[in-house]
């Protein structure tokens, strides 16, 4: 993108990037015998919810913020398991990812991030061009 009149309109655009089904992923990435199969992170004790559900699972019903014992019942055959530090550092690699769209990122989780498009370093095309990558 050449520098001109219209970079006003892009000085603030943030980016929400939210990775759904982040911590199944990961564990599927960690055991790729986990791979096409349903997992869930989280969600252990009755009194406990799910993190996470691989899109394995989710065809069972399974889905986030769930109760443990009802993620049981619609998928028991789910592989289950804790949030871990394996998810602290691939959160770390995909901030620094995040950082190569932006300097300016503010996470809200492992799983969460605002990115200023704006601010970004890349000049490869408006910050509407670059969001979708």
């Amino acid at each position: 993108m050449k520098p001109g009149k219209d970079d006003a309109r892009w000085e603030r655009v943030i980016a929400h990037a939210d990775m759904d089904a982040f911590y199944a992923s990961v564990e599927q990435l960690d055991n790729p015998a986990l791979r096409g199969l349903p997992v869930i992170v989280g969600g252990r004790s009755n009194r406990g919810v799910v993190t996470s559900a691989s899109y394995e699972a989710r065809k069972f019903g399974v889905r986030s913020a769930m109760p443990g014992y009802e993620a049981r019942d619609c998928a028991p055959m789910a592989f289950s398991f804790r949030a871990g530090w394996t998810h602290v550092e691939v959160s770390r690699v995909v901030r620094t990812c995040f950082e190569s769209f932006s300097p300016a990122v503010e996470p809200l989780s492992l799983d969460e991030a605002f990115l200023d498009l704006g601010a970004r370093r890349s000049c490869s095309g408006t910050p509407l061009e670059v969001a979708p990558r």
